[in-house]
């Protein structure tokens, strides 16, 4: 508005405000002159009078202020002056039937300048809003409007201010806002209060939680210690519920007294106060009930937060033997399950007194009411106390039952996405589907017990109120007492508030059941040994005078371990009376055969085993890289400073080391690259030597390397020796190697000899009884390829070494979002085609009959309402008496009915949901298998579980709580529209709401538009902020180990609690924003109580021209006017949280629309297939992503039948991009492959790799039994399973542990890496297959005897692996740069094979 217009508004607002305090002063004058005439006037008269003329006064005193526009043109005022024109009405109509003429004109002309007042205000708020122009920020009860920055004079806000925003939930209004214009960001969210920030939190439940541990050391309390953290403020909570309680009862007393007041006939204004106060007590009770919402959902976070932030800290610090007790789907269940679990006790802890407390209310209101015919209820609801508890212990039982499978699921999933790339290569991914299918189907069996024994909860607190009036009612009538509609009526009104109390008490026996499991696991996972990290660190300096007394770093004595947790009283020693010492400033090389204890030595040094007896002690700080190289996701850079301060000169200097300055310089980005879930995009050896940079770099006193140059070739080997561990920034610190590099090997200055857990000789390089076991390795060396080339998330074939796009494609922030995808997320509301997909996933059938059910249910309870409304008028009356049996009869016919509705709608909505949760899980767990690799190199597995597979995720929502929230919704619709169906027929001054309410409708849609808006934003949000928080702790999970002897637990923490942060803001700004809707719901729902009530109270005078019902109906309508306060707010809300809980099936739905990798062919194979093994590629050229170089360029070769060939190549070079192809894991550009004549890319998928063996050289063995891990078709006889054992060197070691049923653990740490890789060799011997893979060389032998007439390629990492092949080809780019017999190729000093064997100390 511009200056003038707002001058005018000024003006007008003081001419008006002044002519109507003329006018009520006059009206005044006028009744006081009438009384001094001795005429009677009416305590009411007084009371207009009066009133009218303190509002214009005021209007007058307030438009002389600076502010008035921001008072007089507020939301709550605009909308109070419309809502009073209706009001007028009955006055006129009364004014009018009086005859009184001067009176009539009187009325009038007041109406008149209401109505110019209230056009007036609202005309100049809307060009306020409009134009922008300061308003006050004063709350609008239904929309957030656009505010300047220049506000004016009303910037400061008071104390007054400050509790009605905090009170109308103000804080939310800019988020809605922009919700409503554009896709919200995390940027746009609330910041969380300080005592909500998740360090806060922590610290405090910590803090806590020690005090348990010193206090009682053996059976600590999680539930203590969450109480003495916030036991306090939990019981002022308490506090505000009991108010809230307690008013809830209010309504039905007033109720009482309202409709007795209509039946005596009174004409006071006693009847205009009770109704007014009817409506009071309901805005009241609506600011009480969203206050306690509010500060109870505030204490949830809290809780929530810091358990989750305690269980990341527990992992971090506790070993990994003493995790061995609990798999890792256990653990990642505690973060997800029992959580949200615990933090649920928050609600269900104060609904344990509150329910007894509002039952007992309402049951002694009864009485009052009844006497003690209400002990026929009573007794209904005693005799289903036991049955109800009966339930209860089954629904225990059962969800107990169904969190072991969950867990058992979640790790079968996190294995079949771990190990999706080998699985595929094997082409077992089907079967690792049925088996994860077998397990969800028992999962389902118990759902389905819990699903169906809730239902019968639901059918007999529901039924309840019904029985409870039949019996109640009945008993009244034959005890001789005769109905009237204030008992009737307010008996129904108690039983109103009997339902929720009566409904919700199953399932808060369900939430402390699953809350006490839920402690009882979490205090058993918190009450772990954590890892001694004081001993590592503070040890004392001590000397031994065989090595000519120099300072002793490491010092093991008689020291025996297991991988056993504290608890468990039988365990297997690993490691038996070690004894070692280790000088400073030494290099230390530890050897030995395939499981002998070497990396078990390392663990023991580090503290990860269990110590049995003797002691260890390790001087100063450690640094570790281990087999497996831990790569956490995040830049290239942040892999290497962990945490530490960057230090340019150091950095580059660590690069050079390690030969990562050429790989960076190729990559785009540089080392601000990003790295995908595992090291995806990068090799095997650059993860390797990544590992290794992280560890110079930290500049430790000892340094752990296991088997660190196994992953590269032998030139990188070469060189990381001379200027890694024996370079400038290694050499004058102590150096532990495992490793069976025979250069690093007579380098180092003492030697480890390991054979079957105990230390067998120890003594220098130099010393001559080391020269056997040295020639030994030569021949026998396998442990040089471990699991340190892990690669079963890498973009390429498992079992890959390097792969071309390693080097060349690493990319900026930008590409790196191209290699692994942010999580997407639609924008709008959640379309028609996933409610329609979620109903054909229950059934259209039960969806039909749940909708029916619940429609006809309803009816039948409305029903009864009225034949009660229609049995006390005809009893009350001068109309014919009928017989009490009649009524009954009638009334028992409408419980019967309305009981098996009730019943047929449970029981469809727990089969319908079922339905929808096994059809949701089945497709997608298809989908998912039928998914091509490069989906799972562009999708964290984090992710995947947390929108499938977590508890508290979208599966979790499909399997419960959707159609739980489902079942709400529609009840409050069906009830809803009962009520407004009865309501109309009742009252048809109801009708009237319909002129007010055209404005606030107006209003209501834009309301609906912005809070749905922003509500479907956040919960977008909510689940995407969910997914770091699984993926860092999935992360860390595997490499806890590193992260502790890097000391960088605190580093890692506080990250966790900056996405817990994130997360906490979602929710917290997603709390505050379904309290604002609710709070103008119910004060709407809360001016329609008032104003049925004053339409009941008008109509008894007798001056409206229509009649309002008998007391019955007057009686039916008021108690069916008081639950619209909870009901509409209930309804919305549910609507609101139903389409939110749809995102979860339409971010599901985004997964079932995956492109399957092709699995069809066009040729049908021969069962022989192949039979020869020639294997021709024909200008292949192949690239893993659009944007990146190719993998393979335009490579053409050919290996004859049964020949035996090595695939050789530096870092990147391609050698795997080989087996890739041929596995048909990416499709080719541009090229074929043909396999004795027949062109792969036409062959069915699976078919093509079940024909093909591997050896991956990424052992992988799964949780079960070893012979399920051999041969899981069960195609082979036990004595051909231990002959091929026998030719793998483990026949002894499996006949020593148990024999073929023996249980290998999750990811076969029942095994060292080494025997891992003799039992895939095993594996691939027991397949009949003519063409194999594999990238060992110490079974060379094993595999030329076994495999002779077979065509068999291995990826070489050592030359002497490849110089008994007939051929080998040699890869640089991309590109086929060398192919030949490789002794020719070696005599040929001008080939790259010769100088690869010069760069090899063979």
């Amino acid at each position: 508005m511009t200056s003038p217009q707002v001058h005018s508004a000024n003006n007008g607002l003081s001419f008006v405000a002044a002519f109507g305090l003329c006018f009520a002063l006059f009206d005044v004058v006028m009744l006081s002159l009438a009384r001094m005439s001795a005429q009677t006037i009416m305590y009411h008269e007084w009371l207009y009078a009066c009133s009218g003329f303190l509002v214009w006064m005021t209007v007058m005193i307030v438009s002389r202020w600076d502010t008035r526009l921001d008072v007089l043109c507020n939301g709550i005022m605009c909308v109070w002056w419309i809502i009073k024109l209706p009001l007028l009405m009955p006055r006129l109509q009364i004014t009018y039937t009086s005859y009184q003429a001067i009176r009539w004109i009187r009325e009038v002309f007041g109406a008149v300048l209401h109505i110019t007042f209230a056009t007036f205000i609202n005309i100049v708020r809307v060009k306020i809003v409009y134009y922008g122009y300061g308003i006050s920020s004063m709350v609008d009860p239904l929309l957030p409007y656009q505010r300047q920055a220049e506000e004016g004079p009303l910037t400061d806000s008071g104390i007054v201010r400050k509790a009605w925003h905090l009170m109308t939930f103000k804080i939310i209004d800019p988020v809605i806002r922009h919700g409503s214009n554009k896709q919200l960001d995390f940027e746009d969210l609330l910041q969380l209060p300080i005592d909500m920030d998740p360090s806060s939190c922590h610290n405090l439940l910590l803090r806590m939680w020690d005090a348990q541990q010193r206090n009682s050391l053996s059976h600590p309390s999680l539930f203590k210690a969450i109480c003495s953290a916030y036991g306090w403020p939990y019981f002022c909570i308490g506090v505000l519920k009991v108010l809230n309680d307690c008013l809830g009862f209010a309504g039905p007393l007033l109720l009482n007294k309202l409709i007795r007041f209509l039946q005596q006939g009174d004409r006071n204004v006693d009847g205009y106060v009770l109704a007014i106060s009817l409506g009071l007590v309901s805005i009241l009770k609506s600011f009480l009930d969203t206050q306690y919402s509010f500060r109870l959902a505030q204490l949830r976070l809290k809780l929530r937060s810091g358990i989750m932030t305690i269980i990341y800290r527990k992992c971090l610090h506790v070993s990994l033997a003493e995790r061995s007790k609990f798999s890792e789907g256990e653990i990642q269940t505690f973060m997800s399950v029992d959580a949200d679990r615990i933090v649920n006790l928050c609600n269900s802890v104060h609904d344990m007194w509150s329910l007894p407390l509002q039952i007992g209310i309402a049951l002694y209101l009864l009485y009052i009411q009844v006497k003690f015919a209400f002990v026929s209820g009573i007794a209904i609801t005693v005799l289903l106390i036991p049955v109800n508890k009966w339930i209860a212990n089954l629904i225990a039982h059962a969800t107990k039952n169904m969190m072991e499978q969950k867990d058992e699921r979640i790790r079968k999933t996190a294995e079949l996405l771990t190990y999706i790339r080998t699985l595929k290569m094997y082409g077992w991914e089907l079967l690792f589907a049925s088996w994860l299918m077998k397990t969800r189907s028992s999962e389902v069996q118990h759902l389905s017990t819990r699903k169906y024994l809730d239902a019968w909860c639901v059918f007999f607190w529901a039924t309840t109120p019904t029985l409870f009036s039949l019996f109640t009612f009945g008993l009244y009538s034959l005890m001789g007492h005769q109905l009237d509609a204030a008992t009737v009526f307010t008996c129904l009104a108690l039983f109103n508030n009997l339902i929720s109390p009566l409904n919700s008490f199953p399932w808060v026996i369900n939430g402390l059941i699953d809350a006490a499991i839920s402690l009882r696991r979490l205090n058993k996972y918190l009450s772990c040994k954590e890892t001694n990290t004081g001993m590592n660190k503070s040890s004392p300096i001590f000397y031994d005078e065989k090595f000519d007394s120099k300072e002793l770093v490491v010092a093991v004595d008689d020291a025996s371990c297991t991988w056993s947790s504290y608890n468990e009283k039988e365990f297997d020693l690993v490691l038996e009376n070690v004894n070692l010492r280790v000088p400073k400033g030494f290099m230390v090389v530890i050897i030995g055969e395939v499981g002998s204890g070497k990396s078990s030595l390392l663990n023991l040094i580090l503290g990860e085993t269990r110590l049995i007896n003797g002691s260890i002690y390790l001087v100063g700080s450690k640094a570790y890289v281990p087999q497996v190289p831990w790569i956490m996701s995040g830049t290239i850079r942040d892999n290497i400073l962990l945490g530490k301060e960057y230090d340019q000169n150091r950095y580059s200097e660590v690069l050079e080391a390690c030969t990562l300055d050429l790989d960076i310089s190729l990559m785009m980005g540089g080392d601000m690259a990003r790295i995908g879930e595992k090291g995806l995009n990068l090799s095997g050896g650059q993860r390797a030597r990544l590992s290794l940079a992280r560890a110079l770099y930290h500049g430790s006193d000892t340094y752990m390397l296991d088997d660190v140059l196994s992953a590269v070739d032998a030139h990188v080997a070469q060189s990381i020796i001379q200027h890694a561990i024996l370079g400038p920034l290694m050499n004058k610190e102590t150096r532990i190697l495992c490793t069976h590099n025979i250069q690093a090997i007579y380098q180092a200055d003492m030697v480890v000899v390991m054979d079957n857990g105990h230390v067998k000789w120890v003594g220098s390089p130099a010393d001559s009884s080391l020269t056997s076991y040295v020639s030994f390795l030569s021949l026998n060396d396998f442990d040089t390829f471990t699991e340190a080339q892990r690669n079963e998330k890498l973009p390429s074939l498992n079992g890959e070494t390097e792969k071309p796009r390693e080097l060349d494609s690493i990319s900026t922030s930008n590409e790196a979002q191209d290699i692994v995808e942010v999580e997407a997320r639609k924008e709008g509301r959640v379309e028609s085609a996933v409610y329609k997909n979620y109903a054909a996933f229950a059934g259209w059938f039960i969806a039909v009959l749940s909708c029916l059910s619940a429609i006809l249910m309803q009816a039948s309870r409305n029903g009864n309402d009225l034949w009660l409304s229609f049995w006390v008028d005809t009893t009350g009356g001068n109309q014919i008496k009928i017989s009490t049996t009649f009524y009954l009869v009638i009334l028992s016919v409408f419980c019967l009915v309305n009981s098996l509705l009730t019943l047929v709608r449970a029981f469809s909505f727990a089969f319908g949901g079922l339905q929808a949760a096994i059809r949701v899980h089945d497709q997608l767990l298809h989908k998912l298998i039928d998914s091509p690799v490069s989906f799972f190199d562009q999708t964290p597995s984090g992710r995947i579980l947390n929108r499938l597979y977590r508890f508290s995720s979208d599966l979790y929502t499909i399997d419960d709580s959707l159609p739980f929230i489902l079942n709400i919704l529609l009840a409050n619709f069906v009830g809803l529209l009962g009520i407004a169906i009865v309501l109309s027929f009742v009252q048809v001054t109801f009708l009237l709401l319909l002129i007010p309410f055209w404005f606030i409708y107006k209003r209501l849609q834009k309301l609906q538009f912005y809070y749905r808006s922003t509500s479907r934003e956040l919960r977008r949000l909510d689940s995407v902020s969910r997914s770091p928080i699984y993926a860092s702790f999935t992360e860390i999970l595997e490499g806890s180990s590193t992260i502790r002897a890097f000391n960088c637990e605190e580093f890692f923490l506080f990250g966790f609690m900056q996405h817990v942060q994130m997360y906490q803001r979602t929710s917290y700004t997603e709390i505050i924003a379904s309290l604002w809707l609710s709070l103008r719901l119910q004060l709407l729902a809360a001016f329609v109580v008032s104003f049925v009530a004053v339409m009941a109270i008008v109509g008894t005078d007798g001056h409206l021209p229509i009649s309002l019902g008998t007391p019955g109906l007057v009686g039916l309508a008021l108690s069916y006017a008081s639950p619209i306060v909870s009901l509409l707010g209930s309804f919305l809300t549910s609507f609101t949280e139903t389409e939110k809980e749809m995102i979860s099936v339409e971010r599901v739905l985004q997964y079932m629309d995956i492109s399957p990798e092709k699995l069809t062919g066009e040729s049908l194979l021969d069962p022989n297939w192949p039979s020869k093994g020639k294997i021709q590629f024909q200008n292949v050229t192949l690239r893993y992503m659009p944007s990146l170089p190719p993998a393979l360029s335009d490579v053409s070769l050919t290996i004859p039948e049964g020949s035996h060939v090595g695939i050789v190549g530096r870092t990147g070079a391609g050698k795997s991009s080989i087996l890739n192809v041929l596995f048909r894991l990416n499709p080719v550009c541009s090229g074929y492959v043909l396999v004795d004549g027949l062109d792969i890319a036409k062959l069915p998928v699976r078919d093509l790799r079940s024909r093909i063996a591997i050896v991956p050289q990424s052992p992988f063995l799964f949780e079960g039994s070893l012979r399920d891990n051999l041969d899981p078709f069960q195609m082979n006889s036990d004595i051909k399973i231990w002959d091929t054992l026998e030719k793998c060197c483990l026949k002894e070691e499996i006949e020593a542990a148990g024999g073929l049923d023996i249980h290998v653990k999750e990811s076969g740490t029942t095994f060292s890496v080494g025997q891992r890789q003799l039992l895939c060799l095993a594996r691939a011997l027991l397949k009949s297959s003519k063409c194999r893979y594999s990238n060992c060389f110490k079974l060379q032998k094993a595999i030329l005897n076994e495999c002779e007439s077979r065509t068999t390629i291995t990826i070489a990492h050592r030359i002497s692996t490849v110089l008994v092949m007939d051929n080998i080809f040699i890869l640089d780019k991309g590109i086929l740069v060398e192919e030949g017999n490789p002794q020719a190729l070696m005599h040929d000093e001008s080939s790259r094979f010769s100088s690869f064997v010069r760069a090899s100390t063979m």
